[in-house]
């Protein structure tokens, strides 16, 4: 009877299988000894109620399955671009790699060939500098050969106008150039050495250079400061010294004024004096006196 009740109201194609009211009846067995059809009916209500939202939710989550799905085509296509474009990108990356690799490998074959003409370079800088070193010491010997040659021409070059100033105007008797002398094991050169004697009693050591430079003017400084040592027999005599000059700087030329020493000049071929009227030479001896030529 509860069956048939149920499917009068309701229909197969709503109430479905047997066995559901079935189960409707058993959830009223419980509560009434004997089923009622109020109870069924309500059972049969809910169970309907029950069945309409279920139909709804599956309606529901169709739609919104159809609109994930078009939103994961959409998705996928997307993708399917970035990828796309993801492996163009690991293409160039690619074939810059390739390139930077094969400048690399460039590079190093230009390192090396570098590296090999910079020690072929070195070799041949080290070589040229041995070389020159040689032409350097050679050509050190050359001038210092020329320098004395030169120093030696100078001196006899200025002898003879020399000799003659001496005469003319210091009076002196006695000239003598190239002057050595050895005293206890010590030497001593002088360019020309002049001296008279009787009521001038005078000697003059004249020093001769081709170029006048301060270790010149010490030199002549220090054979004067000497001369007693090395000519202890002309000691008594008034002595002074003049500097003969081929090449003369201002500053030296004021330097052999200052020291108290004449200096000698050459104009067309002969030595005359470069001191004015007013000079007057340092004394080098016992007498203080200043000399009078």
């Amino acid at each position: 009877e509860f069956e048939q009740v149920v499917l009068y109201r309701y229909g197969p194609a709503q109430v479905g299988l047997n066995q559901s009211f079935t189960s409707c009846w058993r959830l009223v067995a419980p509560f009434e000894t004997e089923p009622t059809m109020p109870a069924a009916h309500t059972i049969c209500e809910g169970e309907r109620e029950i069945n309409e939202s279920m139909w709804s939710t599956i309606v529901m989550t169709d739609q919104e399955l159809k609109e994930l799905v078009a939103s994961l085509a959409v998705f996928h296509k997307e993708a399917r671009g970035e990828i796309r474009e993801l492996r163009a990108a690991q293409r160039e990356t690619d074939r810059q790699i390739k390139e930077t690799d094969q400048q690399l490998k460039e590079t190093n074959q230009r390192l090396k060939e570098t590296d090999q003409q910079l020690k072929e370079s070195i070799k041949e800088a080290r070589l040229r500098s041995r070389e020159t070193d040689k032409q350097i010491k050679e050509l050190g010997k050359q001038i210092g050969g020329l320098g004395r040659k030169f120093g030696g021409l100078t001196e006899g070059m200025a002898y003879p106008s020399m000799k003659k100033l001496l005469r003319e105007r210091f009076h002196m008797e006695f000239i003598v150039p190239r002057v050595e002398i050895t005293r206890n094991g010590k030497n001593m050169e002088l360019d020309v050495f002049g001296y008279s004697n009787g009521s001038l009693n005078r000697a003059v050591v004249v020093e001769v250079k081709s170029r006048l430079d301060q270790e010149g003017i010490e030199q002549m400084d220090r054979i004067m400061a000497r001369f007693d040592e090395f000519l202890p027999e002309h000691s008594e005599k008034r002595r002074f010294g003049i500097v003969a000059a081929v090449d003369c700087s201002p500053e030296m030329k004021n330097q052999v004024r200052q020291r108290g020493f004449y200096l000698a000049r050459i104009q067309d071929e002969l030595f005359v004096l470069d001191s004015p009227e007013s000079f007057r030479p340092r004394y080098f001896g016992k007498v203080s006196h200043a000399i009078t030529p």
